[in-house]
């Protein structure tokens, strides 16, 4: 039985109850919340809803409680319910109810913790986006490890998702980046406000193997040269590497497709509309401090050109025309700034800003080697990147050292940690986990002793027990990360029960490990059997939770 099932088996059991008293069935929750109690004395599983609605039914939370409990020994699979304090209701189920767990686990596989709680939604999930105009760095490697994550959670909650990518392609910052490149090729020093580092050198000479007599035209021909292929390698680049770390995205948005093919107009034109445009002195505004914003935004400057809003809000109001009902941004620790006048476009757009826009802002990641600050790149020069960081650590430890800690908390990443095999390190104790529970069911064959028949009543130890409840709450944390947007949430759930299966395999009674595989001419049992079902529907677990967090699960370590 899952938690949900029981769930479902209280509120059916509530609503006969209701019924049988002639109580007004409306006050009973459309989802009713079932819990591990800390205390295992307390039962399996514990529920409020009789402190919930006793009072507003007219009834006395321990009176309603103990009628619960009453109705509740009636249904198979539970052994008891007893009421506790002043209405809560505790829960046991039997052995073999609670066992029967570890047989949905392993029959479900890769399907086990989907569920459908963001059916229906469409989602565009924006990151990274980071400038075409050197390597992903730090910040944007802390991204692209959570938000390919947050998609994969999204997707298993039952949401289409879109990866997006915003290819800044539009401004400044790109003529910068071709006045550096074209400086690298002429062995200048790079121009003030430009780019440094040996990548810039590297991409320049690309451009001349691709364009040799870029250096014999003028400057104003040239640095279109540099800008037009240097661009298009850099962005490669960076699709590359990301695409080695696992982050693959569905749509690349080019942002100089919005000035060229109109939309920004369109999107002025929309905005005024809505009735919340104005001009002064000779610029045209949008009137965002209505919404919350702290200033009104410039959309028109006074000479005609488009302010950089004026992209930002082309770009979300380009999203919804494509027919997503929620639009997330995840902006680095400088963008700040953003979550309010984001928030307020989608409001002055008639969208309601708490559901159709989320702006996610991550903190900084700062590395530690040795006890010391690293401060700098082999290639970028005055920033770490995701090759370095990969270098460093590994994909899979860079993934999951990223996507483990809430996006609002600054990382001191650990480099030494991080490489280290042992428990203390969390990536490694997860993955050893999954790696020694395919040793044990290698072995097991190696035996040749199969799972068999199940017989989930059979497993009745504490340790079980605590393993069975554990896995059960696997559907929760991943519907619960998906709707809270936190991925970090799954890493520590993946800890929790890679503890809590060592604590079952190693404990000992009476000099005795619980075997789960038979010792020397020992013959294998029903017991041997079940807890080979309830291995196995740990490693499943394990995969799923690793997979969410594109993070491998090897059978050998």
């Amino acid at each position: 039985m899952t938690p949900a099932s029981l769930s479902n088996a209280i509120l059916a059991a509530a609503r006969e109850v209701f019924a049988a008293h002639s109580l007004d069935e409306a006050l009973l929750p459309a989802v009713l919340t079932v819990e591990r109690p800390r205390n295992p004395e307390h039962g399996d599983y514990a529920t409020n809803v009789a402190l919930q609605v006793g009072k507003r039914a007219g009834v006395a939370p321990r009176e309603l409680a103990g009628w619960l409990a009453t109705a509740l020994k009636a249904i198979p699979g539970i052994a008891g319910a007893e009421v506790a304090g002043p209405g809560f209701l505790n829960v046991r189920l039997d052995a073999a109810a609670q066992g029967e767990l570890a047989r949905m686990i392993v029959a479900a596989g890769s399907g086990y913790g989907r569920n459908d709680v963001l059916a229906g939604q469409s989602i565009n999930l924006e990151f990274v986006s980071a400038n075409p105009t050197g390597p992903v760095h730090i910040g944007g490697v802390r991204w692209a490890a959570v938000g390919d994550a947050l998609a994969r959670l999204l997707e298993a909650s039952g949401a289409r998702v879109v990866r997006e990518y915003y290819f800044n392609d539009h401004g400044s910052q790109i003529d910068r980046f071709a006045r550096s490149l074209l400086a690298a090729a002429k062995k200048e020093p790079a121009p003030e406000g430009g780019y440094a580092g040996a990548y810039i050198a590297e991409i320049a000479a690309q451009v001349l193997a691709q364009a040799p007599d870029a250096l014999a035209r003028p400057d104003d021909e040239a640095q279109e040269v540099f800008r037009r292929i240097g661009v298009d390698l850099m962005f490669e680049e960076i699709k590359s590497s990301l695409k080695e770390f696992g982050v693959v995205f569905d749509v690349y948005f080019h942002e100089d497709s919005l000035h060229e093919k109109g939309a920004v107009s369109r999107a002025i034109a929309t905005l005024r509309e809505q009735g919340h445009i104005y001009e002064l002195d000779g610029a045209v505004w949008l009137r965002t401090t209505d919404f919350g914003d702290d200033k009104d935004r410039v959309l028109l400057k006074s000479d005609g050109q488009a302010a950089y809003f004026a992209g930002d809000a082309a770009y979300y109001l380009d999203k919804r025309g494509r027919g997503f009902d929620v639009c997330i941004y995840m902006l680095g620790a400088d963008h700040t700034g953003y979550v309010g006048r984001l928030k307020a476009l989608a409001a002055c757009a008639g969208d309601d800003p708490e559901v159709n826009i989320q702006v996610l802002i991550g903190q900084l990641v700062n590395l530690v080697k040795d006890g010391e600050p690293v401060r700098m790149s082999k290639r970028a020069g005055n920033v770490v990147t995701l090759a370095d960081l990969v270098e460093a650590i590994g994909t899979d430890a860079a993934r999951y050292a990223l996507a483990r800690a809430s996006v609002n908390q600054t990382i001191d990443l650990d480099l030494d940690l991080w490489t280290r095999r042992s428990s203390d390190n969390p990536i490694y104790y997860v993955q050893y986990a999954h790696a020694r529970i395919s040793s044990v069911l290698r072995h097991a064959a190696e035996l040749n002793v199969d799972k068999g028949e199940f017989r989930p009543e059979l497993l009745t130890h504490e340790r079980e027990a605590d393993l069975l409840g554990a896995l059960g709450e696997f559907p929760r944390v991943v519907a619960a990360a998906a709707e809270l947007r936190e991925p970090h949430r799954v890493a520590h759930y993946l800890e929790s029960i890679a503890g809590t299966f060592h604590r079952f395999y190693d404990h000992k009674e009476d000099g005795h490990y619980l075997r789960v595989v038979p010792l020397g001419d020992e013959q294998p049992t029903d017991l041997h059997r079940a807890r080979l079902w309830l291995s196995e529907a740990t490693r499943t677990v394990l995969a799923n939770g690793l997979a969410l967090l594109g993070v491998s699960a090897p059978e050998r370590m």
